[in-house]
């Protein structure tokens, strides 16, 4: 499935901006399930220097400085790409998560895929006990990885409330898992600092999800959102595998990866700094359209 991506955020503010630096993660990685096509980052008004990298998970970056005074930054990423990733294995068929959990120690991996940079904790996923031992209740012993952590995604999607006023960007996994309510973050957050609590690694990623409009209703422009899941690794031959807790499935063609990282700080869209007293007002639009649709422009 190839795919055109927009996502644009506008910054306003009551007061002139003197100075703002900062980071975009908002060009896509190709990889063994997607292929970038192409992909441009625009920024108005100009920045006075920029910057490109590549981060240690791999990710692209874009540093960008403004020290000219401006009420209003735009930022708005662009890429063509063809999604098409392999059929996850049998979660029966994957090794036994304390099999995984052993080679996932002994492994001396130190890419930006290897599993010993995603088995500790962070910031935003300290270990907790409460949260492992709600993970430890899927991984009984001798059971397949997968199968253990599909279940362990289920009874999350069963059991916490989707509630986009009851966390921030800044929740940490604790807080959000003792309230049971949250966002597509908070539910990534949560899940990997049980995996991690069992010994096992699992990424943060951040991306897109394609949404489906009810029959007969069209899709809406600029309605999508940035999405957010899990990466868990299965050993050397499955690999690493996207778990979404928020729809209780499994990835494929409908979820395309911006960046990987250990949590959402790794990983953010754009961060930075800014310098001006007053208040700021921000509006974010993404849109993920299959090829067959035509992308509008948004309107200013």
């Amino acid at each position: 499935m190839i795919y055109g991506l927009r996502h644009r955020t506008t910054y306003t503010y009551e007061d002139p901006v003197t100075f703002a630096r900062c980071v975009l993660r908002l060009t896509p990685q190709s990889s063994a399930s997607q292929t970038v096509l192409s992909s441009t980052v625009s920024v108005t008004p100009k920045p006075s220097t920029s910057h490109e990298a590549v981060g240690p998970f791999g990710e692209k970056t874009l540093t960008v400085v403004l020290d000219n005074p401006h009420r209003e930054l735009v930022i708005e990423g662009r890429s063509r790409i063809d999604v098409h990733a392999p059929p996850p294995p049998q979660p029966a068929a994957t090794p036994p998560w304390s099999q995984i959990r052993d080679q996932a120690y002994r492994s001396r991996a130190l890419s930006p895929d290897g599993p010993a940079t995603f088995l500790y904790p962070t910031r935003r996923t300290p270990i907790t006990p409460a949260i492992t031992e709600y993970a430890r209740e899927s991984f009984p012993a001798g059971r397949p990885i997968l199968e253990a952590a599909a279940e362990l995604m289920t009874r999350m999607h069963a059991e916490f409330v989707y509630d986009p006023e009851a966390t921030t960007v800044s929740t940490p996994a604790p807080e959000a898992f003792a309230a049971r309510h949250g966002v597509c973050q908070d539910f990534a957050h949560i899940m990997i600092a049980g995996l991690r609590g069992l010994g096992l690694p699992a990424a943060y990623v951040s991306g897109y999800l394609r949404t489906i409009p009810p029959p007969g209703r069209p899709r809406l422009e600029g309605a999508d959102a940035t999405h957010a899941w899990v990466s868990l690794w299965c050993g050397d031959v499955a690999g690493w595998i996207g778990l979404d807790p928020t729809n209780a499935i499994l990835t494929q063609n409908d979820h395309i990866v911006l960046a990987v990282g250990r949590d959402y700080s790794d990983v953010a869209p754009i961060d930075g700094i800014i310098l001006a007293p007053g208040v700021q007002t921000l509006k974010v639009e993404v849109d993920v359209a299959p090829e067959t649709e035509a992308v509008a422009p948004l309107q200013p």
